[in-house]
């Protein structure tokens, strides 16, 4: 029986359920004598396995005195919950990322004292948020979108900011993401981004919604956690590079229903400079997946913070209608949602651009956007610069270096006419 379980398994590709069978058939039945009745044939009968917990499963971190400070009481209320030790020293080691049990170890590499650290993460809030604005570690602003509505931006105050800037070069700056994350890493851009997509016979382009507030923080837990840290650790660094917004702050400029349940639980501020390098490890999975169902198609994919592009050739443009249901489904599996008007498709007889970049035969600067800038540096040079900084920018000439840069980087030969209309501005005016 044992060689004829195996061989259904391996047949069925299902470990996960056994093979059952009262008797074996009579193998004789099937040459019996005329006039004998031939008795029914056993068929085999699938029963799922039943894999049974281990007994003593929550015993190995349960110990009869305090291991840490803040550590948690267990259930029983005599013993208390050692989540240290369960950390991978080796991948930290092999990572290069400092080796954190606890938040003794934490408080000392971050060189705080227990109490400030315990008060940066809201240990002594109710519900870990915090009463009041103004109690908060953050400051909140709205700015408009491009297209229309409202982002919150949730920047963190002096010392908090410190604190994640450590974490953010010694830790999450040490972790690549993706090839195709192009936002927010060293050495690419929105250059790195449009370059795969030029000459493409059709663009896809996807928006996530919310991009930030949907990363929770069970899933920044589980980063650390990924990176071989201990539960008791990745907790503490979970807590000091999320936040949830005040619940008073609502008061004034109430969102959706939403969006504020999203913004009232911890997520992803975003203004925090560990959020942009947090959101490319929370997708990481999300880019895997995308990456390997556009090779399947024979196209291109990138992703420049919370904005998906896909190309390809006309073949891929006649597989739209299969291909574009598959990517919500993908996007939905890793607990994201895609913008629902802002998927665009633009061919080759239209203008294809990525993250503000011309694509369709070669990378180049908007048409708009030059003559926009070129009208700039005439005005300032007939009606002085002043004139033109409408925006009231503190080092305007530096602001238009930066824009001719940029259309340089493009468009050497453009770059070189407005290179020329700046010599000409008199800055005294």
């Amino acid at each position: 029986m044992g060689w004829l379980v195996w061989l259904w398994r391996l047949l069925t590709g299902t470990p996960q359920t056994t093979v059952a069978s009262v008797a074996a058939p009579n193998r004789m039945a099937a040459h019996s004598a005329p006039g004998r009745s031939r008795r029914p044939r056993r068929r085999w009968r699938l029963v799922p396995l039943r894999y049974q917990r281990p007994a003593n499963r929550t015993a190995p971190h349960l110990v009869k005195q305090l291991p840490y400070r803040f550590a948690r009481r267990s259930a029983d209320l005599r013993h208390w919950n050692d989540l240290s030790q369960d950390g991978q020293l080796r991948r930290l080691e092999q990572l290069g990322l400092p080796v954190l049990a606890g938040p003794d170890d934490i408080a000392c590499w971050l060189s705080l004292s227990a109490g400030q650290l315990a008060w940066l993460t809201g240990r002594f809030w109710e519900g870990r948020a915090a009463p009041r604005v103004a109690a908060s570690h953050y400051r909140y602003r709205w700015i408009q979108k491009r297209r229309g509505g409202r982002r919150l931006i949730e920047a963190p105050k002096p010392r908090l900011k410190r604190v994640q800037q450590q974490i953010l070069a010694e830790i999450l700056g040490r972790i690549p993401p993706h090839v195709a994350a192009q936002g927010f890493v060293m050495g690419r851009s929105i250059l790195t981004n449009a370059q795969p997509h030029v000459g493409q016979a059709v663009l896809l382009k996807l928006d996530l919604e919310n991009f930030y507030p949907s990363v929770n923080y069970g899933r920044v837990t589980a980063i650390f956690r990924s990176l071989g840290y201990s539960r008791e650790a990745a907790i503490w660094l979970a807590r000091l590079v999320t936040t949830a917004v005040p619940a008073g702050f609502w008061e004034s400029g109430r969102p959706s229903h939403l969006a504020e349940a999203r913004y009232l639980r911890r997520h992803l501020p975003q203004g925090a400079p560990t959020s942009p390098a947090l959101a490319n490890l929370s997708a990481f999975v999300l880019d895997l997946r995308l990456a390997g169902l556009a090779r399947s198609f024979n196209a291109q994919y990138t992703r420049y913070a919370d904005d998906l592009t896909f190309s390809g050739d006309e073949v891929f443009q006649r597989s739209l209608a299969a291909f574009l249901p598959l990517v919500r489904q993908i996007v939905a599996q890793e607990r994201f949602r895609l913008h629902p008007q802002k998927t665009c498709v633009q061919r080759a007889g239209q203008r294809q651009q990525v993250t503000g970049i011309v694509v369709n035969s070669k990378l180049n600067v908007r048409r708009d956007d030059y003559d926009r800038l070129k009208a700039i540096l005439k005005n300032c040079i007939q009606y002085g610069p002043t004139s033109q900084n409408r925006d009231r920018h503190p080092e305007f000439a530096s602001h238009l270096r930066g824009r001719i840069a940029f259309v340089s980087s493009l468009n050497s030969a453009r770059g070189a006419k407005l290179r020329a209309l700046f010599e000409q501005i008199d800055w005294s005016r």
